[in-house]
């Protein structure tokens, strides 16, 4: 164990170097500050948005119910993470999109409307998953009483 954490911890610096070096090499030093404005947003979006809120939903959907098994708990939030980071990404067009750019062909899609088909694809997806599932452990249940 000792080893794979030595492995993991040096190749996350080497990454983290290249990444730099790539920074340095590439990106303008006037570009620097807005970089920073992105990835400083993108901290505070994730530990201050998403994972409370990922948190929170586990509690309330442990709380809702206590006889929960573990397999729920973990689709409902597999479909909030994937959700809100989706959202995450696309939000920024869509605010681009409201402010108007000199190109009408760098965001040509109506992100909004994507948006909204995909999180309902994905709600649709996640009650389905829900249904099949206790459908099987009512069956399985069924079947061990009677038998």
């Amino acid at each position: 164990m000792r080893a794979a954490r030595t492995v993991l911890v040096v190749v996350g610096v080497l990454v983290m170097a290249f990444g730099g070096y790539v920074l340095v090499t590439s990106v303008s030093p006037q570009r620097i500050g807005g970089l920073a404005t992105w990835l400083l947003g993108a901290v505070i979006l994730h530990d201050a948005i998403l994972s409370p809120f990922v948190v929170v939903a586990g509690l309330l959907l442990r709380r809702a119910g206590r006889s929960l098994r573990a397999w729920v708990l973990v689709v409902v939030q597999a479909a909030i993470v994937a959700g809100s980071v989706l959202a995450l990404v696309v939000l920024p067009e869509i605010a681009a999109q409201r402010h108007g750019q000199k190109n009408p062909t760098v965001l040509p899609f109506d992100y909004g409307t994507r948006l909204l088909l995909v999180e309902g694809a994905l709600l649709l997806v996640v009650v389905a998953v829900l249904v099949i599932g206790v459908v099987r452990a009512r069956r399985g249940t069924v079947a061990r009483t009677s038998g």
